[in-house]
């Protein structure tokens, strides 16, 4: 059941950007203007968020990012800022609208290209290096490293430990954020078999729903892992889910020609079980 006021969201995202740009296309210093995510790849929702790239010259820089809380307000009427440290070449504004901006601030060379810059809507390229850049992001394809593989093992095992002593103490609050862990950490070795480069740690965006990048049944098996404050039914769980992340871990591992170290998730799965 939506609330009256979502219906009005799109609109609401729209009016939003108009100020945006109306304002910083005519601003001289700025070079580049340019939006990512659900809009830069065009599969945006009710609740998509603006996010916001700007690109300044080097010589304005830093004025700019010390001012960007003042240039957030000249867009729509602020509720509150998420983010707000003077230091940091970003902020995160929340409109009365219940529209959010997630704004960064770049000088030229602080892109590269990346995976994360192949969908993007450039509105504003005065140098055209951003359009060279999209076009250059676009041929890459991410492939995960070995360093990262074993990032991703590693905390995998940990959270399966730190998620077992947390369950024996009846910390139920510290076992619930290792078992959500895990769910994410399972999903994310589910993207770097499909080649995808996941998310930063903890972050859910676009793993469920319609735009998932993951097949019903994988989304249905996360979703299915249910939290229960009790210790057998809950280490239950965390077995069926050990279960499907050693397949995981097998696959994975063939990908690195790491089949020599298969045996080590057996050996950490069978201290807590």
């Amino acid at each position: 059941m939506f609330h009256e006021r979502d219906l009005k969201l799109p609109k609401s995202r729209e009016k939003l950007m108009k100020r945006i740009e109306k304002d910083l296309l005519e601003d001289e210093n700025i070079i580049g203007v340019f939006y990512g995510g659900s809009i830069g790849s065009g599969n945006t929702d009710l609740y998509s968020d603006i996010d916001l790239r700007v690109v300044v010259t080097d010589e304005a820089y830093s004025h700019y990012v010390e001012m960007k809380l003042n240039r957030a307000r000249c867009w729509g009427e602020v509720l509150f800022y998420e983010q707000a440290a003077q230091h940091l070449s970003y902020t995160v504004v929340h409109y009365r609208s219940f529209v959010k901006v997630d704004c960064f601030y770049y000088r030229l060379n602080d892109l590269k290209p990346s995976v994360w810059l192949n969908d993007i809507s450039i509105v504003k390229d005065s140098t055209a290096k951003l359009t060279e850049l999209r076009a250059a992001s676009q041929t890459i394809t991410y492939q995960p490293t070995v360093e990262e593989f074993n990032q991703w093992r590693g905390k995998l095992f940990a959270y399966f430990h730190e998620a077992y002593r947390r369950i024996m103490r009846e910390e139920w609050l510290y076992a619930q954020n290792m078992f959500l862990g895990l769910k994410w950490l399972i999903a994310s070795g589910w993207y770097m078999q499909k080649g995808i480069q996941p998310n930063s740690f903890g972050d859910w965006s676009k793993v469920e729903g319609a735009r998932s990048p993951l097949d019903k049944t994988k989304r249905d098996m996360l979703y299915n892992w249910h939290f229960k404050e009790e210790q057998e039914e809950l280490l239950q769980v965390i077995n069926d889910m050990a279960v499907v992340a050693r397949e995981l871990d097998i696959d994975l591992s063939k990908q690195f020609n790491n089949e020599a170290q298969t045996h080590l998730f057996d050996d950490v799965i069978a201290l807590i079980f």
